[in-house]
C-alpha cells in the first residue's frame, strides 16, 4: 500500500485519553515522541514557527548519527519546555495531522509530556504562582495592596529582585492590576427585548475571564457598551473561576478538571436557557470551544457550553448577517494595525475582528497573522524572555510598517508584548472592542 504524502482533508483532533494510566507511562511517551520527532525531522516545515522545532532539529543535527535515535531521551524535555501550545503547527503547517495515517498531533503530544512531567515532578513556586490567576488577582487587587503591587512591578530594583528570586524577567512589561475590578462594577442592561436572529441568540451572558476582571476591566465595560448600543440584553455568568488554560499549559490536568467542575454548571445553565456566552480573551474562548471538549468528550454539558461559546467579534459578525447589528459608526479610526492571536486563529472562525473593523468608515486595517511570541505566562519567564522577543520580531516589524494610529490585538497580553517589541511609536495600543466602542461615538443606552 502506497502512503500518500500530506493530506487535503481538514485537520481532525482526537479526544485526549488523559485518565488512562498508559497516558502517564514514560516509556510509552518517549516512544511516541521519538516517532513523531522522526517525522518532524524528515519534514521541517515548522522550523519558523517557534523555538521548539529549531531546538529539536539542533539536537538531531548535533547528535552522533544525525538522526533521532542518537538523541538522549532526557533531552526531549528541552523541546517540551519550548512549546507553549499555540497549536499553529497542527492547524497551519503539518501535513501529517489526523486523518493522515501518521496521526501527528505535536501540541497534544507536548501536552502529554507536560502532564507526565507535572505528575512526576510537580512544578516550581513561580510556575504554580503564575498559573493561579484567580488567587494572584484577588490578592493583587486588594484596595490597600493594588497600588503597591503596580509600583513594585514598575520599579527596576524590585524587578531585578523578582528576576533573581522568582525567574520573572526584569525587562518584561507586566500588566497593571485594576483598582476597580470588572465584575463588581459591570453595568448590566437586561431590559432590552430579546431579538433572536437566524444565526444568533438575542441575549448574551458575559464570562469575564481573570484578565478582564483583574487587569483590564475597561475591555469588559466596552463590550457591555457595544451590546447595549445594539439593544442586546446581557447578564454576567453568576459565578466563575479561571478557565484552566494556565493549568493546561503547566500540565496540571487534575486542576483543569477542578476548574471545569466549578465553571461548567453555571455556563451550561445559561447555554440551556438560550444565551450566547461571550468571552473577550481568545485563550479562554479556545479552552471552552476546543480543549475541554477533547479532555472531557463524554461530558454533555461541556459540549453544550462549547456550542454556546463565542468570540465577541464572531458573535457581532453573525448579528450583522442577521441584519441585527447597528453600523451607525460616527468616528473613523484611521490606520489600525491589527494582530490576530494564535489562540483565535486556531478556533477556525476566520478574520471576524478585521471584518467588523472594516465596517467603520475611514478605517484602514493592516492585518498581521504572525505569532507575537508571548503566550500567557511563557514570555514572562526569565529563561524564555529572549526567545519570546525573537519569535515576535516579525510581528513587531509588520505591525509598525503601516505607521498606524492604533495597534490592536484580541489578546491584550499579545498587544502589550507587541507594543514593547515595537519600541517608541506614535501608535496607541487599544483593544479591538475599545476601538469599536470609540467608532460608535458617544454611546447612549436606554
Amino acid at each position: 500500500m502506497t502512503m500518500r504524502e500530506g493530506s487535503l482533508e481538514a485537520p481532525k483532533r482526537h479526544p485526549i485519553n488523559w485518565k488512562n494510566s498508559d497516558f502517564y507511562d514514560e516509556s510509552s511517551l518517549f516512544d511516541e515522541m521519538e516517532r513523531v520527532f522522526d517525522i518532524c525531522h524528515g519534514c521541517r516545515r515548522c522550523v519558523s514557527l517557534c523555538t521548539a522545532f529549531p531546538r529539536l532539529f539542533d539536537l538531531i543535527d548535533e547528535s552522533i548519527t544525525g538522526e533521532i535515535d542518537s538523541v538522549e531521551k532526557q533531552q526531549f524535555g528541552e523541546i517540551v519546555d519550548h512549546c507553549y501550545l499555540c497549536d499553529m503547527c497542527f492547524m497551519t503547517k503539518c501535513p501529517y495531522v489526523p486523518p493522515h495515517a501518521w496521526n501527528v498531533d505535536f501540541p497534544h503530544l507536548m501536552l502529554r509530556a507536560k502532564a507526565v512531567k507535572y505528575k512526576n515532578k510537580g512544578a516550581n513556586f513561580r510556575d504554580k504562582l503564575l498559573s493561579n490567576t484567580d488567587l494572584v488577582g484577588k490578592l493583587a487587587t486588594i484596595p490597600v495592596v493594588v497600588k503597591a503591587v503596580n509600583k513594585i512591578n514598575k520599579t527596576p530594583a524590585t524587578r531585578k529582585l523578582m528576576d533573581n528570586l522568582l525567574g520573572i524577567h526584569a525587562e518584561r512589561q507586566l500588566p497593571e492590576y485594576a483598582q476597580d475590578k470588572f465584575r463588581p462594577n459591570a453595568k448590566i442592561n437586561n431590559l432590552f427585548p430579546v431579538k433572536d436572529g437566524i444565526k444568533t441568540s438575542g441575549k448574551v451572558a458575559i464570562y469575564a475571564t481573570c484578565y478582564i476582571n483583574y487587569n483590564e476591566p475597561g475591555i469588559g465595560h466596552d463590550l457591555l457598551e457595544i451590546l447595549a448600543h445594539n439593544e442586546i440584553p446581557t447578564c454576567l455568568v453568576e459565578k466563575e473561576v479561571c478557565c484552566g488554560m494556565p493549568k493546561l499549559e503547566l500540565g496540571d490536568l487534575d486542576a483543569v478538571e477542578e476548574l471545569k467542575n466549578k465553571n461548567i454548571p453555571y455556563l451550561a445553565k445559561l447555554a440551556k436557557e438560550g444565551y450566547a456566552i461571550l468571552t473577550a480573551v481568545p485563550s479562554c474562548t479556545l479552552m471552552y470551544k476546543k480543549e475541554l471538549p477533547l479532555l472531557f468528550p463524554d461530558d454533555k454539558d461541556v459540549a453544550i457550553v462549547a456550542k454556546a461559546m463565542f468570540d465577541p467579534f464572531e458573535y457581532l459578525i453573525l448579528r450583522n448577517q442577521d441584519s441585527l447589528l447597528k453600523t451607525d459608526f460616527k468616528q473613523p479610526l484611521g490606520k489600525v494595525s491589527y494582530h490576530i492571536p494564535c489562540h483565535q486563529r486556531v478556533q477556525n472562525i476566520g478574520k471576524k475582528t478585521r471584518d467588523i473593523l472594516q465596517l467603520v468608515p475611514g478605517t484602514e486595517v493592516n492585518v498581521v497573522e504572525r505569532c507575537s511570541g508571548h503566550d500567557g505566562t511563557w514570555g514572562v519567564k526569565s529563561e524564555y524572555f529572549a526567545d519570546s522577543m525573537k519569535i515576535g520580531k516579525y510581528a513587531f516589524k509588520q505591525m509598525a510598517e503601516s505607521e498606524p494610529d492604533y495597534i490592536s490585538s484580541d489578546c491584550a497580553i499579545a498587544a502589550r508584548h507587541i507594543q514593547q517589541g515595537m519600541g517608541e511609536n506614535k501608535a496607541q495600543k487599544l483593544h479591538p472592542l475599545t476601538l469599536i466602542r470609540i467608532a460608535y461615538g458617544e454611546i447612549t443606552t436606554t
